[in-house]
């Protein structure tokens, strides 16, 4: 009703503005033809009037204006448009042209009234651009120019504020002073700002007070209390309205939601929760292990609740205390190893201060606790300790066995003190070259020492007590001296190469000495030749006093053909006490040289024979030649005999060889065969063979001949009957003991099919029947078929496996 009422308000306006000329504000005014005329003449007649004079168009146009979101049933009317050229008598036609013109806007062609169809909304479009002419009926000739106007939307207030970024979240300390700024809120109205109060927004708050209050003018969210605490509580949710038409009765709003923290700042200082703390230890627990863990409790949170640890009073030394990062705990660690023989109890005083420190909350108090830690050692049963963790000893290499090198002690740091008993750790000393007495620790040489094998031994001392699980370990190193117990040798095998033409006094070779001893002031080695060669007449030797010693030549004209090889001893003498030599020998060979002195070659000369063989020589050799090839040719053809196979008949028969048919046919032209001598060889077994070690219990299908004396020797019956009765024979092994592997493989043939002409070949049902087979049709078959007609054609039955 609101509404309509202004709707028509506001037409009764339009109709009295109309008539106005040239105003801007509403309607149509034309003029034209020969009322513009007459108009002319009355302005030009009114004296001052005509400096006012101008050339007025046939259209002057005005923004129309129309409500927003109208809910009549009839059309909104919008405007009219009239020509000065429309008599009223029906020529002119109007005509609308532009935005919405067809859709949403429509225009009476006769009268110009300017109808809104829809319902508009200013948020959507607030403005629409026309086009309008005058057209004549009959023609469409337009009768005036093109023009355009505009029809605005009017605004209402039919939108809420909304909170665009809502809900919020914010953040303020706790312990702020009143009117400390939160965050600030915006909510957006969509309606027109420049049209009355529809988007004008005031702000309050529904929830959230007394805590926080808003500004309504700018939503700037401030603390409404001083001194909020967030270990009170660290959290509140407040509402804020945005309401339009300046917060009056009628104006619509939203709200949101604005989740307050409180943050933390430094304002509670650090509190043990017990003013003294006790623990026990073993006096055996590592150094670095934790002994114990205390906490101060702090109800701020973050960087405010961390917190430094440290030990103020007794045991500074052997305990340490740090901060754990995570948990914000006190650990107390251990640094030197306890004793409680020693001192059984420590007393600690621990202070927790908080790391950062606010100035701000210092007039607080102290942000700091003690407390007291008591730390009990318990006595555990350790193991001996060693008074000398690593001893050091030295025995000479030539001492005798049994001889005591040193002592190792250890005792039982117990109050019960306990014996001790020795040994060694024989991983340390595989080959047993010591003993330690248990009782005493002397250690002692149990075999013999060579220094040059191993001069230091490194040996791991077990000392026990009478718990075998208490095992204390101690280390003795024992260096092995030297004597002079080894000669000196050459330092390597020498090759010496002589020349033929080398000349008096030429050193051939230089020559030094190794010793594996070694003496305190180093080695020093004297050469000299044995006094059984000092005169030879072809070397001498030359000790250079440096460990070294030249082999030098006393003549020339050394030939190979005369000596190759010279054997040279040489007397190597060592410094040590008492001296010790030894004689080498040299080896010198005598080679042919170049000009340069490099040998070509050495060793013996070949010599030629001064005259050639006898006749007799030759022909002794030639003889033995022969011999041997006779020999050889008979071993050859022995052995070739040997492989031959024994054949027993003069002729062979063709039928010998059995063929096997893996097809359908093959005949003559399959040739695969096997040899079948030991099947000829049938008379040294002529009597049935079956197994001795079980008795048959499988009767016979065939009357067999009981008497091995009825049957035909094999090589007085036919060729062809031959077969027939081995095969026989094979039967009734096979038959008696079925369990026994046969002479020959029992074949099975599969049944070729019902289109066969040839049918089945196999004839195992004749173990079950007493039919007699005849296999004359085998010569109807061809040439392929002509070996087994022979074998089987006789119109005699045979049994096949």
């Amino acid at each position: 009703y609101y509404v309509n009422c202004i709707y028509h308000i506001y037409c009764a306006l339009l109709a009295l503005l109309l008539p106005l000329w040239e105003l801007g504000c509403w309607g149509l005014i034309s003029a034209s033809g020969a009322s513009g005329t007459q108009n002319q003449a009355q302005h030009t007649a009114g004296g001052p009037r005509e400096l006012l004079r101008r050339h007025k168009r046939s259209w002057v146009w005005n923004q129309f204006f129309v409500l927003e979101e109208y809910t009549g049933e009839e059309p909104l009317y919008v405007g009219k448009l009239h020509s000065d050229v429309d008599k009223g008598d029906g020529k002119v036609k109007y005509v609308l042209s532009g935005e919405g013109s067809t859709s949403i806007f429509t225009i009476d062609e006769n009268t110009g009234d300017i109808h809104a169809t829809k319902r508009l909304d200013r948020e959507e479009q607030a403005y629409y651009t026309l086009q309008a002419q005058a057209v004549d009926r009959l023609t469409n000739i337009p009768v005036e120019p093109r023009s355009e106007f505009v029809v605005k939307v009017q605004d209402i207030n039919d939108n809420e504020p909304k909170f665009l970024d809502g809900p919020y979240m914010a953040g303020v300390p706790e312990m702020s002073a009143l009117g400390t700024t939160v965050v600030q809120v915006a909510a957006t109205d969509a309606d027109d700002p420049t049209y009355g109060n529809s988007a004008r927004v005031v702000y309050s708050i529904i929830s959230g007070q007394p805590y926080f209050s808003v500004d309504p003018k700018t939503g700037v969210i401030r603390t409404a209390l001083p001194n909020m605490d967030r270990e009170v509580k660290d959290q509140y949710v407040l509402v804020i309205q945005a309401k339009d038409m300046v917060g009056q009765m009628g104006g619509l709003s939203g709200t949101t939601s604005v989740t307050v923290t409180l943050t933390d700042v430094n304002d509670n200082p650090p509190r043990f929760s017990r003013k003294n703390y006790q623990y026990m230890v073993l006096e055996s627990l590592p150094v670095a292990s934790v002994v114990a863990r205390v906490k101060a409790l702090d109800n701020d949170i973050g960087p405010n609740a961390e917190m430094e640890y440290r030990i103020m009073e007794d045991g500074p030394g052997v305990f340490n205390i740090t901060t754990d990062e995570d948990t914000q705990e006190g650990v107390i660690i251990l640094q030197k190893p306890l004793d409680f023989e020693t001192k059984n109890s420590f007393n600690l005083r621990i202070e927790a201060t908080n790391r950062n420190i606010d100035p701000a909350f210092v007039h607080l108090g102290s942000f700091s606790d003690t407390t007291s830690v008591k730390v009990t050692v318990e006595d555990v049963n350790e193991p001996p300790v060693f008074s000398t963790q690593l001893s050091k000893m030295v025995v000479s290499e030539d001492a005798r066995v049994g001889i005591s090198i040193g002592r190792v002690s250890a005792h039982d740091p117990d109050s019960s003190n306990s014996a001790i008993r020795y040994s060694i750790d024989r991983n340390t000393d595989l080959e047993r070259f010591f003993n330690v007495d248990a009782l005493s620790g002397v250690i002692s040489t149990a075999k013999p020492l060579d220094r040059e094998v191993n001069s230091v031994h490194n040996l791991t001392i077990l000392a026990m007590e009478n718990d075998p699980t208490q095992v204390g370990k101690g280390f003795a190193v024992i260096t092995v001296l030297d004597i002079n117990d080894n000669p000196p040798v050459f330092a390597i095998e020498y090759e010496t190469l002589l020349c033929e033409n080398a000349a008096p006094g030429q050193v051939i070779q230089t020559i030094s000495a190794v010793d594996k001893d070694e003496p305190p002031s180093g080695h020093r080695f004297y050469f000299a030749l044995p006094p059984s060669v000092a005169g030879n007449s072809n070397f001498t030797l030359r000790d250079n006093k440096d460990n070294t010693a030249s082999i030098v030549t006393k003549r020339g004209g050394f030939r190979r053909r005369e000596q190759v090889l010279y054997r040279l001893p040489v007397l190597i003498v060592d410094s040590g006490s008492p001296a010790l030599s030894s004689t080498n020998t040299l080896s010198v060979s005598v080679c042919d040289c170049d000009s340069d002195g490099v040998a070509q070659s050495c060793g013996a000369v070949a010599y030629t024979l001064p005259a050639g063989l006898s006749t007799g020589a030759l022909v002794a050799i030639l003889g033995c030649i022969i011999t041997l090839l006779v020999m050889v040719l008979l071993i050859v053809s022995m052995r070739r005999r040997k492989k031959e196979p024994l054949i027993l008949e003069e002729e062979r028969d063709v039928r010998e060889n059995i063929v096997r048919y893996d097809d359908e046919g093959g005949g003559e032209e399959d040739t695969e065969a096997f040899d079948m001598v030991a099947l000829r060889n049938l008379n040294v077994i002529r009597d049935p063979k079956v197994r001795r070690d079980v008795t048959p219990d499988t009767p016979t299908f065939f009357p067999y001949p009981r008497s091995s004396s009825s049957l035909p020797v094999y090589k007085t019956l036919p060729a062809n009957v031959v077969f027939r009765e081995f095969i026989w024979d094979r039967l009734k092994d096979a038959d008696v003991d079925p369990s026994a592997p046969p002479y020959d493989s029992l074949q099975t043939y599969a049944f070729e099919g019902n289109g066969s002409v040839a049918e089945s070949l196999s004839s195992l049902e004749s173990l079950s029947t007493d039919s007699e087979q005849n296999y004359d049709y085998l010569s109807n078959w061809g040439p392929r078929f002509k070996k087994l007609a022979d074998l089987y054609g006789d119109g005699k039955s045979v049994n096949v496996l």
